[in-house]
């Protein structure tokens, strides 16, 4: 079983920054893919980005490549969101998952382990 935990979310105007962060339970942090996630109200979940450890991989959907970059620490069991030049269409509350076996790494639905979410508020 892995918990995960977020952090780092909040109000913040557009073209502003945040970084999120995701401290997980597991011990070996490294065999797993982690992916960050958002929903909107109303809206299904939408990936984000995702990072497999073991290759150092990162992936990221085509709306915040260049503007958001995952990272990982692998020591501290965490994972990182960096979110830069925020819009107001990036509010949603974001949620950081946790799987080992492979799939489609962009299917919330691949992803066994969730966190309770922080929520992004960008105003205009």
């Amino acid at each position: 079983q892995v918990q995960l935990v977020e952090s780092g979310g909040g109000l913040v105007q557009a073209g502003g920054s945040l970084n999120l962060a995701c401290e997980a339970s597991a011990r070996t942090f490294n065999s797993y893919t982690i992916g960050w996630f958002r929903q909107a109200p109303g809206k299904e979940p939408e990936f984000v980005a995702a990072i497999t450890w073991s290759i150092g991989n990162t992936y990221y959907a085509d709306f915040v490549k260049g503007r958001f970059t995952i990272s990982g620490d692998n020591a501290k069991n965490a994972a990182y969101l960096q979110m830069n030049s925020l819009k107001p269409e990036d509010t949603a509350v974001y949620y950081c998952a946790a799987r080992v076996v492979g799939g489609d790494y962009r299917n919330s639905n691949t992803y066994p382990y969730w966190g309770q979410g922080t929520q992004v508020t960008v105003s205009s």
